[in-house]
């Protein structure tokens, strides 16, 4: 990772630091895989490492485009709805494009937050009032779950790569 960890700090600067290290840690858990492997489906859900990414990338515009930013989802720079759809990846896409898609959304994303202070708060249906503190913690959750999932199905990858001894 090329964030360095930060342990002692203000509250905003440990939580963006653990914020942005866990975005780090997702897009690692594709980095260098090929393009078949990015989209090898091992599970029975819609998720592949790549789709990880892709999710990812949408949340981030869900929850600071969206909600945060107050735009609506036709002025949101990528897919913004709350469905299965944030876990769709055309053929088309590669997996360079859809980092950077993320690496995109994760920018704006801190652009948009840093707009807010901790305490502020936004009504948003489905989940009553939340502060910028809460959203930011949520994410933090989001990406490390989906990291962990990343590590998983990468090392399923690599583990069907090895030769049978």
């Amino acid at each position: 990772m090329s964030t360095n960890r930060i342990t002692n700090g203000n509250e905003r600067t440990l939580i963006e630091n653990m914020l942005d290290r866990n975005r780090e840690a997702l897009i690692e858990t594709v980095r260098g895989l090929s393009e078949a492997d990015a989209r090898r489906r091992l599970v029975t859900s819609l998720t592949t490492p790549i789709s990880l990414l892709k999710h990812a990338a949408a949340a981030e515009r869900i929850w600071f485009q969206r909600f945060w930013a107050g735009l609506d989802a036709s002025e949101c720079d990528g897919y913004s709805e709350r469905d299965e759809g944030t876990f769709t990846v055309t053929d088309e896409e590669s997996l360079a494009e859809v980092i950077a898609e993320f690496e995109r959304a994760s920018r704006r994303s801190r652009e948009i937050a840093a707009r807010f202070t901790l305490d502020d708060t936004k009504d948003i249906a489905l989940e009553g009032t939340v502060s910028m503190r809460w959203t930011l913690l949520a994410m933090i959750e989001e990406f490390a779950r989906h990291a962990g999932h990343g590590d998983i199905l990468r090392e399923q990858i690599e583990q069907a790569a090895q030769p049978n001894p």
